[in-house]
């Protein structure tokens, strides 16, 4: 394992004013997607949609990486350019989707675990031949009324540093994305104290399995009052108790936090990443990792329609720059007014 490739390459990832395109959904997911445009999710289909995606002009300035899921690691260009051929040239780097979902949680009853370990190490070495750089496991951690139990986020925590271990292993860097998601009426107190016990068992696990912090990325949800609380915290508090969170619980020589937008609106992940970085320094680079948060205007724009490529990609670009702002607090909202 080569520290410091690792290191260079996690570095890159959170470099100043850029983040990550999370373009991994699966089949099942992305056809939910396509379904709101009425499009039809074909793998030609998604293939041209992601090369909309991956030949938007000067996307490079503020996308530093891709999740690719493993479909789309392995597609190419109309002209025959393998995708992350495709996305090098613009200084992208390419990641791998890696687990298999979560999975009900046996002696859990409501809980999830996620799957995909049996075979894993050759998978990593394939798509490291592919062009992979880096690599991604998703665990799924819901706030219910006697939920999260301590079994729940163990056996995630568990399961997260065997997949990062062995993609430091294969020279890949890890994206860790423990999710706590959203859904439900708990408040953002119960959110921030959740989110803290599961970044606590996470990098005690990451610990034990001997994984180099300097060479990962965090990609976990920010601290938030549930979909169904009655009262919605703003984004000064966002902000205030998500740092805090992870001020508590996250090594400051972790190089980046690249945080998922879990289901908020694309301007409500931007306001809220701003909020944080104008706290001022953090020890940690505080960036994004978004899928719906920079796409969702981007399939409005393009619907399909081949002669509405420009417009998808003018949208992901705007999305782009605007995240790429908030990297440094300098996102303006009437950008998108």
């Amino acid at each position: 394992m080569d520290t410091k490739l690792l290191a260079r390459i996690a570095s890159q990832m959170v470099g100043p004013n850029r983040g990550i395109l999370a373009a991994d959904e699966s089949s099942p997911t992305i056809k939910k997607r396509f379904d709101t445009i009425q499009v039809e999710s074909t793998e030609e289909n998604r293939r041209a949609y992601r090369q909309m995606l991956f030949t938007t002009p000067e996307v490079g300035q503020f996308i530093s990486g891709v999740i690719l899921f493993d479909e789309t690691l392995r597609q190419q260009t109309d002209d025959g350019l393998p995708f992350p051929e495709l996305l090098s040239l613009q200084g992208i780097l390419s990641g791998i989707k890696v687990d298999r979902g979560a999975k009900s949680l046996a002696g859990a009853p409501g809980e999830n675990v996620t799957e995909g370990l049996d075979g894993l190490r050759l998978r990593l070495d394939e798509y490291r031949e592919l062009g992979a750089s880096f690599t991604k496991w998703r665990a799924v951690i819901r706030i219910e009324r006697d939920i999260p139990t301590p079994t729940c986020i163990d056996a995630n925590a568990h399961a997260l540093a065997r997949f990062a271990a062995l993609s430091q292993e294969a020279g890949l860097v890890p994206i860790v994305e423990p999710e706590v998601l959203m859904d439900g009426n708990h408040t953002i107190g119960r959110c921030e104290e959740v989110t803290g016990e599961t970044l606590q068992a996470v990098f005690s696990a990451l610990y034990l399995h001997h994984v180099d912090l300097e060479g990962i990325c965090l990609k976990p949800n920010m601290v938030l009052s549930g979909t169904d609380c009655p009262e919605q915290a703003p984004a000064a508090d966002i902000a205030e108790a998500t740092v805090r969170c992870f001020r508590r619980h996250v090594p400051a020589i972790v190089p980046g936090i690249v945080f998922l937008s879990g289901g908020q609106s694309e301007l409500e992940a931007t306001r809220n990443l701003n909020a944080m970085n104008q706290l001022g320094d953090s020890p940690w680079e505080l960036s994004f990792s978004y899928g719906r948060a920079l796409q969702a205007s981007v399939l409005q724009a393009w619907r399909g329609d081949p002669t509405k490529v420009e417009a998808g990609q003018g949208a992901l670009y705007h999305r782009a720059k605007c995240n790429g702002a908030a990297r440094s607090g300098r996102y303006d909202e009437n950008w998108d007014r």
